[in-house]
């Protein structure tokens, strides 16, 4: 391994024969092992026959190791981050330690393996090629459907993680905001003995988590398909636009702007922002 190097380390997501070549090589080579539970790291590395030092690095404690990992680094020691499942920072811990450690030109050197944000969208059926992810989504409806409205004409595929205690609830308040008719595939246990997908409207995806305990337990990722007719901002949304535009920018440059936002035709913008600064 190269000395005073983090490796951000992929581990399996449910499979143990998902983890890769090159990253039990890196486990095995490191100094030692920044993890977010030292108790399920080590389950892992018992299973690999490896033994390494631990140190835990996770949500509540992320920026108090930073320091701890820059001596290693500084003493040459080369360390492997790990999440509990699948890649590091992807809503799991890492991103402050990982971008302090760049600020200060360390090396950070990437060991991809599995992802459940990538394995599920691979098999849900669903538009792959524009998507956005969302991660968790806050846990009080009312939170919960703010922002699930924030992207509510997203046309692109949109993802999310959830929990079991809160899937039924989230689904819920999915189909009160994108609609019933919706279509949505989740993925629940990816890659272990009772692997699941269950696609269709909100209402049949509901219907089929509701029916049984059992479809509600283990970790999910939920994929809705975007608004294939997302509505265009009305007229009134557009004076209000321009009347808070035109106060800093020229009709023309206002007119740009708004057409790159709205997809409405700029001679027709122009025209209207003439008539609106007139007005003004």
């Amino acid at each position: 391994m190269q000395a005073a190097t983090l490796y951000v380390v992929a581990t399996p997501i449910g499979n143990l024969a998902d983890l890769t070549e090159r990253a039990v090589q890196v486990l095995g080579g490191v100094d030692l092992i920044a993890c977010e539970d030292t108790r399920h790291t080590l389950k892992l590395l018992q299973h690999l026959g490896i033994r390494k030092p631990l140190i835990s690095v996770h949500d509540h404690n992320e920026r108090d190791r930073i320091e701890q990992v820059v001596d290693h680094l500084d003493a040459g020691r080369s360390i492997a981050l790990v999440s509990d499942a699948g890649t590091p920072l992807i809503s799991d811990p890492g991103y402050p330690l990982v971008n302090a450690l760049r600020g200060r030109g360390f090396k950070v050197v990437p060991i991809p393996g599995a992802s459940a944000l990538v394995t599920a969208l691979s098999a849900a059926g669903l538009p792959t090629d524009r998507f956005i992810f969302e991660g968790f989504l806050p846990h009080k409806s009312g939170a919960r459907r703010e922002r699930l409205d924030e992207l509510r004409n997203e046309p692109r595929t949109l993802v999310y993680y959830e929990s079991r205690h809160r899937i039924l609830d989230s689904l819920a308040d999915m189909q009160a905001v994108f609609g019933a008719e919706r279509s949505v595939c989740i993925a629940r246990e990816l890659t272990k003995t009772f692997e699941s997908f269950y696609s269709g409207t909100f209402e049949d995806v509901i219907n089929v988590v509701a029916a049984e305990d059992n479809h509600q337990k283990g970790e999910f990722v939920v994929m809705v398909a975007g608004n294939p007719e997302p509505e265009t901002a009305s007229a009134v949304d557009i004076e209000r636009l321009f009347r808070l535009l035109l106060v800093e920018l020229p009709p023309k440059k206002a007119a740009a702007v708004i057409s790159e936002l709205t997809g409405e035709n700029k001679k027709a913008l122009y025209q209207k922002a003439l008539e609106i600064q007139g007005k003004i």
